[in-house]
Protein backbone atom coordinates (compact mmCIF):
# COMPACT_ATOMS: atom_id res chain seq x y z
CA UNK A 1 0.00 0.00 0.00
CA UNK A 2 1.12 3.57 -0.55
CA UNK A 3 2.17 5.44 2.56
CA UNK A 4 0.67 8.52 4.18
CA UNK A 5 3.43 10.69 2.71
CA UNK A 6 2.56 9.57 -0.82
CA UNK A 7 -1.02 10.85 -0.63
CA UNK A 8 -0.57 14.56 0.05
CA UNK A 9 -2.91 17.44 -0.63
CA UNK A 10 -1.19 20.12 -2.70
CA UNK A 11 -2.02 23.75 -1.92
CA UNK A 12 -1.12 25.46 -5.16
CA UNK A 13 -1.41 28.87 -6.78
CA UNK A 14 -1.64 29.84 -10.43
CA UNK A 15 0.86 29.65 -13.27
CA UNK A 16 3.42 32.47 -13.38
CA UNK A 17 2.84 32.96 -9.66
CA UNK A 18 3.02 36.37 -8.03
CA UNK A 19 3.82 37.05 -4.39
CA UNK A 20 0.21 36.52 -3.29
CA UNK A 21 0.05 33.14 -5.03
CA UNK A 22 3.23 31.89 -3.32
CA UNK A 23 2.48 33.41 0.08
CA UNK A 24 -1.11 32.11 0.05
CA UNK A 25 0.13 28.60 -0.74
CA UNK A 26 2.58 28.63 2.17
CA UNK A 27 0.24 30.34 4.64
CA UNK A 28 -2.81 28.19 3.88
CA UNK A 29 -0.70 25.03 4.03
CA UNK A 30 0.40 26.03 7.53
CA UNK A 31 -3.21 26.74 8.57
CA UNK A 32 -4.45 23.39 7.21
CA UNK A 33 -1.67 21.51 9.00
CA UNK A 34 -2.69 23.09 12.29
CA UNK A 35 -6.35 22.23 11.74
CA UNK A 36 -5.80 18.70 10.38
CA UNK A 37 -2.47 17.40 11.75
CA UNK A 38 -3.24 13.84 10.62
CA UNK A 39 -3.29 14.93 6.96
CA UNK A 40 -0.35 15.74 4.71
CA UNK A 41 -0.57 19.22 3.16
CA UNK A 42 2.21 20.44 0.87
CA UNK A 43 2.69 23.98 -0.39
CA UNK A 44 3.19 23.88 -4.15
CA UNK A 45 3.69 26.11 -7.17
CA UNK A 46 3.36 25.53 -10.92
CA UNK A 47 5.63 28.28 -12.20
CA UNK A 48 8.88 30.13 -11.61
CA UNK A 49 9.28 32.50 -8.70
CA UNK A 50 9.60 36.19 -9.56
CA UNK A 51 12.39 38.43 -8.32
CA UNK A 52 9.99 40.23 -5.99
CA UNK A 53 8.75 37.00 -4.44
CA UNK A 54 12.26 35.57 -4.11
CA UNK A 55 13.30 38.69 -2.22
CA UNK A 56 10.38 38.23 0.17
CA UNK A 57 11.15 34.53 0.72
CA UNK A 58 14.81 35.31 1.40
CA UNK A 59 13.99 38.19 3.71
CA UNK A 60 11.72 36.10 5.92
CA UNK A 61 13.74 32.90 5.65
CA UNK A 62 11.06 30.73 4.08
CA UNK A 63 11.69 27.96 1.55
CA UNK A 64 9.77 28.21 -1.74
CA UNK A 65 6.89 25.80 -2.33
CA UNK A 66 7.55 22.55 -4.15
CA UNK A 67 7.29 22.74 -7.94
CA UNK A 68 4.43 20.64 -9.34
CA UNK A 69 4.03 20.97 -13.09
CA UNK A 70 1.17 18.52 -13.58
CA UNK A 71 -1.41 16.96 -11.27
CA UNK A 72 -2.61 14.14 -13.49
CA UNK A 73 -2.72 10.74 -11.81
CA UNK A 74 0.63 8.95 -11.95
CA UNK A 75 1.82 5.40 -11.40
CA UNK A 76 2.97 6.46 -7.93
CA UNK A 77 -0.69 7.19 -7.11
CA UNK A 78 -1.67 3.58 -7.76
CA UNK A 79 -1.73 0.87 -5.13
CA UNK A 80 1.57 -0.93 -5.63
CA UNK A 81 2.46 -4.44 -4.55
CA UNK A 82 5.40 -3.81 -2.25
CA UNK A 83 7.10 -7.18 -2.71
CA UNK A 84 10.83 -7.02 -2.10
CA UNK A 85 13.19 -7.69 -4.97
CA UNK A 86 15.01 -11.03 -4.84
CA UNK A 87 18.64 -11.92 -5.65
CA UNK A 88 19.47 -13.74 -8.85
CA UNK A 89 21.05 -16.66 -6.98
CA UNK A 90 17.76 -17.54 -5.24
CA UNK A 91 16.60 -21.09 -5.93
CA UNK A 92 13.61 -21.87 -8.12
CA UNK A 93 11.95 -23.49 -5.11
CA UNK A 94 12.30 -20.41 -2.90
CA UNK A 95 11.07 -18.13 -5.70
CA UNK A 96 8.03 -20.36 -6.18
CA UNK A 97 7.28 -20.28 -2.45
CA UNK A 98 7.41 -16.46 -2.41
CA UNK A 99 5.04 -16.29 -5.37
CA UNK A 100 2.57 -18.61 -3.64
CA UNK A 101 2.80 -16.68 -0.37
CA UNK A 102 2.11 -13.31 -2.00
CA UNK A 103 -0.21 -14.66 -4.70
CA UNK A 104 1.72 -13.04 -7.53
CA UNK A 105 2.93 -14.40 -10.84
CA UNK A 106 6.02 -12.21 -11.21
CA UNK A 107 9.09 -11.58 -9.09
CA UNK A 108 11.53 -8.74 -9.66
CA UNK A 109 15.22 -9.54 -9.44
CA UNK A 110 17.43 -6.79 -8.11
CA UNK A 111 21.09 -5.97 -7.69
CA UNK A 112 21.19 -3.78 -4.63
CA UNK A 113 18.18 -1.52 -5.22
CA UNK A 114 18.28 -1.59 -9.01
CA UNK A 115 15.97 -3.77 -11.09
CA UNK A 116 17.96 -6.21 -13.22
CA UNK A 117 15.55 -8.94 -14.39
CA UNK A 118 12.18 -10.68 -14.00
CA UNK A 119 10.99 -14.21 -13.48
CA UNK A 120 7.38 -15.37 -13.78
CA UNK A 121 5.47 -18.47 -12.75
CA UNK A 122 5.45 -19.36 -16.43
CA UNK A 123 9.25 -19.35 -16.47
CA UNK A 124 9.35 -21.61 -13.41
CA UNK A 125 6.71 -23.98 -14.74
CA UNK A 126 8.63 -24.22 -17.99
CA UNK A 127 11.74 -25.13 -16.02
CA UNK A 128 9.84 -27.82 -14.11
CA UNK A 129 8.35 -29.31 -17.25
CA UNK A 130 11.58 -29.22 -19.21
CA UNK A 131 13.91 -32.18 -19.58
CA UNK A 132 17.33 -31.55 -18.05
CA UNK A 133 20.71 -32.70 -19.15
CA UNK A 134 22.74 -34.32 -16.42
CA UNK A 135 25.13 -31.38 -16.25
CA UNK A 136 22.42 -28.66 -16.07
CA UNK A 137 23.08 -28.06 -12.37
CA UNK A 138 26.71 -27.14 -13.02
CA UNK A 139 25.82 -25.17 -16.15
CA UNK A 140 23.52 -23.06 -13.98
CA UNK A 141 26.36 -22.49 -11.45
CA UNK A 142 24.18 -23.78 -8.62
CA UNK A 143 25.31 -23.01 -5.09
CA UNK A 144 25.50 -25.76 -2.50
CA UNK A 145 23.57 -23.50 -0.15
CA UNK A 146 20.64 -23.77 -2.58
CA UNK A 147 21.04 -27.56 -2.86
CA UNK A 148 21.12 -28.07 0.91
CA UNK A 149 18.11 -25.80 1.48
CA UNK A 150 16.07 -27.34 -1.34
CA UNK A 151 16.69 -30.88 -0.06
CA UNK A 152 16.05 -29.87 3.59
CA UNK A 153 19.49 -31.34 4.17
CA UNK A 154 22.61 -30.80 6.23
CA UNK A 155 26.15 -30.53 4.90
CA UNK A 156 28.36 -32.73 7.03
CA UNK A 157 31.57 -32.18 5.08
CA UNK A 158 32.56 -29.25 2.88
CA UNK A 159 31.82 -25.55 2.46
CA UNK A 160 28.15 -24.74 1.90
CA UNK A 161 29.11 -21.49 0.18
CA UNK A 162 30.76 -23.26 -2.76
CA UNK A 163 29.25 -23.39 -6.22
CA UNK A 164 28.95 -26.40 -8.52
CA UNK A 165 30.63 -25.47 -11.79
CA UNK A 166 31.52 -28.84 -13.29
CA UNK A 167 30.16 -32.36 -13.48
CA UNK A 168 26.79 -34.03 -13.76
CA UNK A 169 24.13 -35.37 -11.39
CA UNK A 170 23.55 -39.13 -11.23
CA UNK A 171 21.96 -41.77 -9.02
CA UNK A 172 24.23 -44.58 -7.81
CA UNK A 173 22.01 -47.59 -8.26
CA UNK A 174 24.46 -50.32 -9.30
CA UNK A 175 27.45 -52.13 -7.87
CA UNK A 176 30.72 -50.32 -7.19
CA UNK A 177 32.16 -51.85 -10.37
CA UNK A 178 29.29 -50.42 -12.41
CA UNK A 179 29.56 -47.09 -10.64
CA UNK A 180 33.21 -46.77 -11.62
CA UNK A 181 32.07 -46.72 -15.24
CA UNK A 182 29.47 -43.99 -14.55
CA UNK A 183 31.09 -41.56 -12.12
CA UNK A 184 33.51 -38.92 -13.34
CA UNK A 185 35.42 -36.28 -11.39
CA UNK A 186 33.28 -33.37 -10.08
CA UNK A 187 29.98 -35.29 -10.31
CA UNK A 188 27.21 -35.06 -7.71
CA UNK A 189 26.14 -38.58 -6.73
CA UNK A 190 22.79 -39.40 -5.13
CA UNK A 191 22.98 -42.62 -3.11
CA UNK A 192 21.77 -44.51 -0.05
CA UNK A 193 23.34 -45.83 3.12
CA UNK A 194 25.64 -48.45 1.54
CA UNK A 195 29.20 -47.95 2.67
CA UNK A 196 30.73 -49.41 -0.50
CA UNK A 197 28.85 -47.08 -2.86
CA UNK A 198 29.75 -44.07 -0.73
CA UNK A 199 33.38 -45.12 -0.73
CA UNK A 200 33.37 -45.70 -4.48
CA UNK A 201 31.91 -42.26 -5.24
CA UNK A 202 34.54 -40.57 -3.09
CA UNK A 203 37.36 -42.57 -4.67
CA UNK A 204 36.11 -41.63 -8.14
CA UNK A 205 36.61 -37.94 -7.17
CA UNK A 206 32.96 -36.93 -6.99
CA UNK A 207 32.52 -33.34 -5.81
CA UNK A 208 29.58 -34.26 -3.59
CA UNK A 209 27.64 -37.28 -2.39
CA UNK A 210 24.04 -36.86 -1.28
CA UNK A 211 23.00 -39.54 1.21
CA UNK A 212 19.23 -40.10 1.26
CA UNK A 213 16.79 -41.27 3.90
CA UNK A 214 18.62 -39.52 6.73
CA UNK A 215 21.15 -42.36 6.95
CA UNK A 216 24.04 -42.02 9.34
CA UNK A 217 27.50 -41.49 7.91
CA UNK A 218 30.51 -43.22 9.39
CA UNK A 219 33.48 -41.26 10.65
CA UNK A 220 35.74 -43.03 8.18
CA UNK A 221 33.61 -41.86 5.23
CA UNK A 222 33.60 -38.32 6.60
CA UNK A 223 37.38 -38.38 7.03
CA UNK A 224 38.02 -39.78 3.56
CA UNK A 225 35.61 -37.27 1.98
CA UNK A 226 37.37 -34.41 3.73
CA UNK A 227 40.75 -35.62 2.50
CA UNK A 228 39.49 -36.00 -1.07
CA UNK A 229 37.64 -32.67 -1.12
CA UNK A 230 34.26 -34.34 -1.49
CA UNK A 231 31.23 -32.77 0.14
CA UNK A 232 28.67 -34.83 2.03
CA UNK A 233 25.01 -33.79 2.26
CA UNK A 234 22.50 -35.80 4.26
CA UNK A 235 18.78 -35.38 3.47
CA UNK A 236 15.68 -36.97 5.00
CA UNK A 237 14.11 -37.48 1.56
CA UNK A 238 14.24 -40.73 -0.43
CA UNK A 239 16.19 -41.09 -3.65
CA UNK A 240 13.22 -40.41 -5.94
CA UNK A 241 12.28 -37.22 -4.09
CA UNK A 242 15.88 -35.97 -4.10
CA UNK A 243 16.17 -36.59 -7.84
CA UNK A 244 12.95 -34.60 -8.35
CA UNK A 245 13.86 -31.73 -6.02
CA UNK A 246 17.51 -31.18 -6.79
CA UNK A 247 16.85 -29.29 -10.02
CA UNK A 248 14.66 -26.85 -8.08
CA UNK A 249 17.85 -25.70 -6.39
CA UNK A 250 19.08 -24.05 -9.57
CA UNK A 251 19.34 -20.25 -9.34
CA UNK A 252 16.62 -18.21 -10.98
CA UNK A 253 19.44 -16.43 -12.79
CA UNK A 254 19.45 -19.38 -15.22
CA UNK A 255 15.81 -18.75 -16.20
CA UNK A 256 15.26 -15.03 -15.64
CA UNK A 257 14.65 -12.49 -18.39
CA UNK A 258 16.85 -9.41 -18.32
CA UNK A 259 16.35 -7.93 -21.81
CA UNK A 260 13.51 -5.78 -23.16
CA UNK A 261 11.83 -5.51 -19.77
CA UNK A 262 8.57 -3.56 -19.76
CA UNK A 263 8.83 -1.24 -16.76
CA UNK A 264 7.06 1.92 -15.67
CA UNK A 265 8.51 4.89 -13.86
CA UNK A 266 6.77 6.14 -10.72
CA UNK A 267 6.30 9.52 -12.44
CA UNK A 268 4.62 8.09 -15.56
CA UNK A 269 1.03 9.21 -16.10
CA UNK A 270 -1.47 6.38 -16.07
CA UNK A 271 -3.18 7.62 -19.22
CA UNK A 272 0.14 6.91 -21.00
CA UNK A 273 0.66 3.58 -19.23
CA UNK A 274 -2.77 2.04 -19.83
CA UNK A 275 -2.38 1.39 -23.59
CA UNK A 276 0.92 -0.39 -22.94
CA UNK A 277 -0.65 -2.59 -20.27
CA UNK A 278 -3.57 -3.40 -22.53
CA UNK A 279 -1.29 -4.56 -25.34
CA UNK A 280 0.99 -6.73 -23.19
CA UNK A 281 0.22 -10.19 -21.87
CA UNK A 282 2.00 -9.68 -18.54
CA UNK A 283 -0.19 -9.28 -15.48
CA UNK A 284 2.33 -7.44 -13.30
CA UNK A 285 4.72 -4.66 -14.27
CA UNK A 286 7.73 -3.41 -12.29
CA UNK A 287 7.84 0.21 -11.19
CA UNK A 288 11.17 2.01 -10.88
CA UNK A 289 12.19 5.51 -9.87
CA UNK A 290 14.17 7.89 -12.04
CA UNK A 291 17.44 6.19 -11.00
CA UNK A 292 16.18 2.72 -11.97
CA UNK A 293 15.64 1.60 -8.37
CA UNK A 294 12.88 -0.95 -7.92
CA UNK A 295 9.82 0.40 -6.05
CA UNK A 296 7.11 -2.23 -6.48
CA UNK A 297 4.73 -3.77 -9.03
CA UNK A 298 1.41 -2.73 -10.51
CA UNK A 299 -1.22 -4.61 -12.47
CA UNK A 300 -4.25 -3.66 -14.55
CA UNK A 301 -6.40 -4.18 -11.47
CA UNK A 302 -4.50 -1.43 -9.66
CA UNK A 303 -5.97 1.15 -12.03
CA UNK A 304 -9.28 0.75 -10.23
CA UNK A 305 -7.70 1.95 -6.99
CA UNK A 306 -5.59 4.76 -8.42
CA UNK A 307 -5.86 7.83 -6.20
CA UNK A 308 -6.37 11.17 -7.90
CA UNK A 309 -4.07 13.89 -6.67
CA UNK A 310 -5.78 16.06 -4.07
CA UNK A 311 -5.53 19.78 -4.75
CA UNK A 312 -6.50 23.07 -3.10
CA UNK A 313 -6.37 26.11 -5.37
CA UNK A 314 -5.40 29.51 -3.98
CA UNK A 315 -5.45 32.94 -5.68
CA UNK A 316 -7.23 31.73 -8.84
CA UNK A 317 -10.15 29.76 -10.21
CA UNK A 318 -9.52 30.05 -13.96
CA UNK A 319 -8.67 26.79 -15.74
CA UNK A 320 -6.24 28.62 -18.04
CA UNK A 321 -4.27 29.75 -14.98
CA UNK A 322 -4.41 26.44 -13.12
CA UNK A 323 -1.74 23.75 -12.94
CA UNK A 324 -1.72 21.32 -15.85
CA UNK A 325 -4.01 18.33 -15.36
CA UNK A 326 -6.36 20.07 -12.94
CA UNK A 327 -9.33 18.41 -14.68
CA UNK A 328 -7.94 15.02 -13.60
CA UNK A 329 -7.33 15.99 -9.98
CA UNK A 330 -9.55 15.76 -6.91
CA UNK A 331 -10.22 19.46 -6.26
CA UNK A 332 -11.07 19.97 -2.59
CA UNK A 333 -11.08 23.74 -1.97
CA UNK A 334 -10.69 27.11 -3.65
CA UNK A 335 -9.58 30.24 -1.79
CA UNK A 336 -9.65 33.24 -4.11
CA UNK A 337 -10.42 36.95 -4.56
CA UNK A 338 -10.93 37.06 -8.34
CA UNK A 339 -13.97 36.82 -10.59
CA UNK A 340 -15.56 33.39 -11.02
CA UNK A 341 -13.68 31.57 -13.75
CA UNK A 342 -13.82 28.31 -15.65
CA UNK A 343 -12.67 25.68 -13.15
CA UNK A 344 -15.41 23.07 -12.74
CA UNK A 345 -15.77 20.29 -10.18
CA UNK A 346 -17.52 16.92 -10.14
CA UNK A 347 -18.68 17.38 -6.56
CA UNK A 348 -19.29 20.25 -4.12
CA UNK A 349 -16.13 21.82 -2.74
CA UNK A 350 -15.29 24.38 -0.10
CA UNK A 351 -15.12 27.69 -2.00
CA UNK A 352 -14.27 30.94 -0.25
CA UNK A 353 -14.31 33.90 -2.62
CA UNK A 354 -14.31 37.48 -1.30
CA UNK A 355 -14.06 40.86 -3.07
CA UNK A 356 -10.84 41.92 -1.37
CA UNK A 357 -7.50 42.99 -2.74
CA UNK A 358 -5.48 39.89 -1.82
CA UNK A 359 -5.94 36.19 -1.11
CA UNK A 360 -3.76 36.49 1.97
CA UNK A 361 -6.34 38.89 3.43
CA UNK A 362 -8.89 36.06 3.29
CA UNK A 363 -6.41 33.61 4.83
CA UNK A 364 -5.66 36.15 7.60
CA UNK A 365 -9.37 36.16 8.42
CA UNK A 366 -9.41 32.35 8.43
CA UNK A 367 -6.53 32.27 10.92
CA UNK A 368 -8.54 34.69 13.06
CA UNK A 369 -11.72 32.63 12.74
CA UNK A 370 -9.91 29.46 13.83
CA UNK A 371 -8.02 31.15 16.67
CA UNK A 372 -4.68 29.99 15.30
CA UNK A 373 -1.60 32.16 15.78
CA UNK A 374 0.34 33.24 12.70
CA UNK A 375 4.11 32.67 12.92
CA UNK A 376 6.31 35.71 12.40
CA UNK A 377 7.84 34.52 9.10
CA UNK A 378 4.47 33.62 7.58
CA UNK A 379 3.04 36.95 8.75
CA UNK A 380 5.86 38.67 6.82
CA UNK A 381 4.99 36.70 3.68
CA UNK A 382 1.29 37.48 3.96
CA UNK A 383 1.97 41.19 4.54
CA UNK A 384 4.21 41.22 1.46
CA UNK A 385 1.41 39.66 -0.59
CA UNK A 386 -1.07 42.32 0.50
CA UNK A 387 1.43 45.09 -0.25
CA UNK A 388 2.09 43.59 -3.68
CA UNK A 389 -1.53 43.03 -4.67
CA UNK A 390 -2.81 46.37 -3.38
CA UNK A 391 0.30 48.37 -4.38
CA UNK A 392 0.71 49.41 -0.75
CA UNK A 393 -3.04 50.11 -0.40
CA UNK A 394 -3.08 52.37 -3.49
CA UNK A 395 -4.95 49.99 -5.80
CA UNK A 396 -8.73 50.38 -6.24
CA UNK A 397 -8.98 46.69 -5.33
CA UNK A 398 -7.82 47.53 -1.80
CA UNK A 399 -10.51 47.28 0.87
CA UNK A 400 -10.65 48.09 4.53
CA UNK A 401 -10.23 44.37 5.20
CA UNK A 402 -6.88 44.49 3.40
CA UNK A 403 -5.70 47.41 5.52
CA UNK A 404 -6.80 45.72 8.75
CA UNK A 405 -5.04 42.51 7.75
CA UNK A 406 -1.91 44.40 6.68
CA UNK A 407 -1.71 46.32 9.97
CA UNK A 408 -2.16 43.14 12.00
CA UNK A 409 0.44 41.23 10.02
CA UNK A 410 2.93 44.13 10.22
CA UNK A 411 2.70 44.01 14.01
CA UNK A 412 3.28 40.26 14.09
CA UNK A 413 6.15 40.39 11.60
CA UNK A 414 7.68 43.49 13.21
CA UNK A 415 8.31 45.30 9.92
CA UNK A 416 7.57 48.72 8.46
CA UNK A 417 5.18 48.29 5.48
CA UNK A 418 6.57 51.38 3.67
CA UNK A 419 10.16 50.15 3.89
CA UNK A 420 9.14 46.61 2.91
CA UNK A 421 7.18 47.91 -0.09
CA UNK A 422 10.13 49.93 -1.43
CA UNK A 423 12.50 46.96 -1.10
CA UNK A 424 10.01 44.55 -2.68
CA UNK A 425 9.16 46.70 -5.69
CA UNK A 426 12.81 47.54 -6.26
CA UNK A 427 13.66 43.82 -6.32
CA UNK A 428 10.70 43.12 -8.60
CA UNK A 429 11.59 45.77 -11.17
CA UNK A 430 15.30 44.94 -11.19
CA UNK A 431 15.68 43.56 -14.70
CA UNK A 432 19.23 42.31 -14.36
CA UNK A 433 19.87 40.04 -17.33
CA UNK A 434 16.21 39.05 -17.80
CA UNK A 435 14.83 38.67 -21.30
CA UNK A 436 11.69 40.44 -22.47
CA UNK A 437 9.75 37.17 -22.15
CA UNK A 438 10.92 36.69 -18.56
CA UNK A 439 9.99 40.26 -17.63
CA UNK A 440 6.51 39.99 -19.11
CA UNK A 441 5.85 36.61 -17.45
CA UNK A 442 6.90 37.67 -13.95
CA UNK A 443 3.24 38.35 -13.16
CA UNK A 444 1.19 36.97 -15.99
CA UNK A 445 -2.38 35.65 -16.21
CA UNK A 446 -4.59 34.26 -18.94
CA UNK A 447 -8.34 34.83 -19.19
CA UNK A 448 -11.12 33.73 -21.51
CA UNK A 449 -13.57 36.18 -23.04
CA UNK A 450 -16.09 34.39 -25.20
CA UNK A 451 -14.12 32.46 -27.80
CA UNK A 452 -10.99 34.51 -27.26
CA UNK A 453 -8.04 34.01 -24.94
CA UNK A 454 -6.43 37.12 -23.55
CA UNK A 455 -3.36 37.49 -21.37
CA UNK A 456 -2.30 40.36 -19.16
CA UNK A 457 1.15 40.73 -17.67
CA UNK A 458 2.10 43.37 -15.12
CA UNK A 459 5.21 44.75 -13.51
CA UNK A 460 5.24 47.48 -10.87
CA UNK A 461 7.93 50.00 -10.07
CA UNK A 462 8.42 53.09 -7.96
CA UNK A 463 10.98 54.57 -10.39
CA UNK A 464 9.74 56.53 -13.42
CA UNK A 465 13.00 55.91 -15.30
CA UNK A 466 12.51 52.15 -15.00
CA UNK A 467 9.13 52.45 -16.69
CA UNK A 468 10.76 53.62 -19.92
CA UNK A 469 13.54 51.03 -19.66
CA UNK A 470 11.06 48.20 -19.28
CA UNK A 471 8.87 49.44 -22.15
CA UNK A 472 11.84 49.75 -24.46
CA UNK A 473 12.92 46.18 -23.79
CA UNK A 474 9.53 44.46 -23.96
CA UNK A 475 7.64 46.36 -26.68
CA UNK A 476 9.62 45.00 -29.68
CA UNK A 477 9.00 41.41 -28.51
CA UNK A 478 5.26 41.64 -27.86
CA UNK A 479 4.12 40.00 -31.12
CA UNK A 480 6.55 37.11 -30.77
CA UNK A 481 5.60 36.51 -27.13
CA UNK A 482 1.89 36.51 -28.00
CA UNK A 483 2.44 33.87 -30.68
CA UNK A 484 4.56 31.75 -28.32
CA UNK A 485 1.88 31.89 -25.62
CA UNK A 486 -0.87 31.03 -28.07
CA UNK A 487 -3.20 33.87 -27.04
CA UNK A 488 -5.37 36.11 -29.19
CA UNK A 489 -4.67 39.36 -27.34
CA UNK A 490 -1.71 40.26 -25.14
CA UNK A 491 -1.44 43.27 -22.83
CA UNK A 492 1.44 44.29 -20.60
CA UNK A 493 0.98 46.81 -17.79
CA UNK A 494 4.03 48.75 -16.60
CA UNK A 495 2.65 50.31 -13.43
CA UNK A 496 4.16 53.34 -11.72
CA UNK A 497 3.10 52.99 -8.11
CA UNK A 498 3.92 56.54 -7.03
CA UNK A 499 2.12 58.15 -10.00
CA UNK A 500 -0.71 55.59 -9.73
CA UNK A 501 -0.74 55.02 -13.48
CA UNK A 502 0.15 52.38 -16.06
CA UNK A 503 1.69 52.35 -19.49
CA UNK A 504 0.07 49.46 -21.38
CA UNK A 505 1.73 47.71 -24.31
CA UNK A 506 -0.39 45.51 -26.56
CA UNK A 507 -0.33 42.91 -29.32
CA UNK A 508 -3.03 41.15 -31.34
CA UNK A 509 -5.72 42.02 -33.85
CA UNK A 510 -8.08 44.52 -32.22
CA UNK A 511 -6.03 45.08 -29.04
CA UNK A 512 -5.40 48.76 -29.84
CA UNK A 513 -9.08 49.42 -30.62
CA UNK A 514 -10.19 47.73 -27.39
CA UNK A 515 -7.89 49.87 -25.26
CA UNK A 516 -8.80 53.13 -27.02
CA UNK A 517 -12.53 52.43 -26.85
CA UNK A 518 -12.57 50.96 -23.39
CA UNK A 519 -10.47 53.62 -21.70
CA UNK A 520 -11.26 56.54 -24.04
CA UNK A 521 -7.59 57.20 -24.88
CA UNK A 522 -5.43 57.40 -27.99
CA UNK A 523 -2.48 55.08 -28.51
CA UNK A 524 1.06 56.33 -28.83
CA UNK A 525 2.42 55.41 -32.28
CA UNK A 526 0.25 52.28 -32.21
CA UNK A 527 2.58 50.77 -29.59
CA UNK A 528 0.96 51.52 -26.25
CA UNK A 529 -1.42 53.66 -24.23
CA UNK A 530 -1.01 55.68 -21.05
CA UNK A 531 -3.73 55.08 -18.44
CA UNK A 532 -3.69 57.50 -15.49
CA UNK A 533 -5.33 56.11 -12.38
CA UNK A 534 -5.23 52.51 -13.70
CA UNK A 535 -3.08 50.21 -11.55
CA UNK A 536 -5.22 47.10 -11.03
CA UNK A 537 -5.29 44.29 -13.54
CA UNK A 538 -8.14 42.55 -11.75
CA UNK A 539 -10.49 45.47 -11.12
CA UNK A 540 -9.63 47.92 -13.89
CA UNK A 541 -7.93 46.25 -16.84
CA UNK A 542 -9.59 42.85 -17.27
CA UNK A 543 -13.21 43.95 -16.64
CA UNK A 544 -12.98 46.83 -19.14
CA UNK A 545 -11.22 44.70 -21.75
CA UNK A 546 -13.77 41.88 -21.53
CA UNK A 547 -16.74 44.26 -21.46
CA UNK A 548 -15.42 46.18 -24.47
CA UNK A 549 -14.93 42.91 -26.37
CA UNK A 550 -18.59 42.04 -25.75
Amino acid sequence: MNSFAEHPTYVIGHKNPDTDSIAASIAYTYLKRQKEPDQNFIAARCGNISSETQYVLDRFGVKPPRFIGDVRTQVRDMEMRRINGVPENMSLKDAWEIMKEHKVVTLCITEGKRLSALITTGDIMESYMGSYEANTLSDAKTSYANIVATLDGVMLVGEVGDVQTEGKVLIASGTPDAMEEQIAPHDIVILGNRYDTQLCAIEMEADCIIICGGAKVTESIKKLASEKGCKIIVTPHDTFTVARLIYQSMPIRYFMRSKDLQTFKADDYIEDVLPIMASTRHRYFPVVDAAGNYKGMVSRRNFLGASKKKVILVDHNEKAQAVNGIESADLLEIIDHHRLGTVTTSKPVFFRNQPVGCTCTIIYQMFWDEGIDIPKDIAGLMLSAIISDTLLYRSPTCTNADRVAGEGLARIAGVDPEELAKAMFKAGSNLGDKTATEILHQDFKKFTAGKHTIAVGQISTMDANEVETIKAQVQPEMDKIREQDGVDLLFFMVTNILRESSDVLFSGNGAEVILEAGFNVTSRDHKGVYLPGVVSRKKQMVPIITETMR
